[in-house]
């Protein structure tokens, strides 16, 4: 095997070995090559590029409730998962956009709310699911980790384009066996990971939403209005990002007597 060839797989190997890292809260083991320095780095240096031209809402009872939602989730975040969460400089932007059904946060504690998603949440306790979940991606580090599953399936292709190169001569049978195997990496590997990751954030998300004092039940209405809102206009679940709200629904239920756990210590708490 030519040494162009082997240094993909070698490199794949060395980042196997250097970039084991724990999820906290649920144990899972992954694959990060990002230190959590690095993930904030990226993070505050992304938040001001993403919104770039936003209209950023400053006042009102909108902003009001998002920012006392924010400001319970990462004390909650910081009591749960302090390590990462109490190196993060948390921050709440609620942005004016009412055909935007969406939240998001970025490693560091970067956030943002849609103002087109409080339609669908409708109160408080539901608003804290979606916002601990975002909160839960940013500490279970997914984001980075997404990015090494990307290198590492980029990796692992370039090292079958090497060994295709040397045993097959027609350029055109390479590129479709090429194109198969990537097809088959997305929907084997990195959509279900990305459902996984999913999954995992929803669970931390409602701990850290019941550890806040909010009524982790609320994440079960939730989802079944945002079932009703998509009018399962989406994909199917094996082709999609997310799991189904299905899915999401019936896993909340399992992890709800541990929520439940988490709320009643908050009002004890209180």
């Amino acid at each position: 095997m030519k040494t162009n060839v082997l240094l993909p797989f070698l490199l794949l190997i060395l980042l196997a070995i250097q970039a084991c890292q724990t999820v906290p809260g649920t144990g899972r083991r992954q694959l990060n090559a990002f230190s959590t320095g690095q993930a904030i780095q990226m993070g505050e240096e992304a938040y001001p590029e993403l919104l770039k031209g936003a209209k950023i809402v400053t006042s009102g009872p909108e902003y009001e409730m998002v920012q006392r939602v924010g400001q319970r989730i990462s004390r909650s975040a910081n009591r749960l998962y302090p390590d990462p969460s109490r190196q993060f400089d948390w921050e709440f932007k609620l942005v004016d956009d009412p055909k935007m059904v969406n939240a998001w946060a970025l490693p560091g504690g970067k956030c943002a709310v849609y103002t087109g998603l409080l339609p669908v949440t409708q109160d408080e306790d539901s608003l804290a699911a979606v916002m601990g979940h975002e909160a839960a991606h940013a500490i279970a580090s997914h984001g980075t980790e997404r990015m090494t599953t990307s290198i590492g399936l980029q990796g692992g292709l370039a090292v079958v384009s090497g060994i295709l190169t040397g045993q097959v001569d027609d350029p055109g049978k390479r590129d479709l066996i090429l194109g198969a195997l990537g097809a088959g990496a997305t929907v084997g590997v990195a959509l279900p990971f990305s459902r996984a990751n999913e999954s995992e954030a929803d669970e931390l998300g409602l701990y850290i939403a019941a550890n806040a004092g909010y009524d982790p039940e609320a994440a079960i209405g939730l989802w079944e209005r945002m079932g009703k809102a998509s009018g399962g206009q989406g994909p199917p679940e094996w082709l999609s990002t997310h799991p189904s709200e299905t899915t999401r629904i019936q896993r909340l239920q399992e992890a709800m007597p541990k929520a439940k756990r988490y709320q009643r210590r908050a009002q004890r708490r209180n």
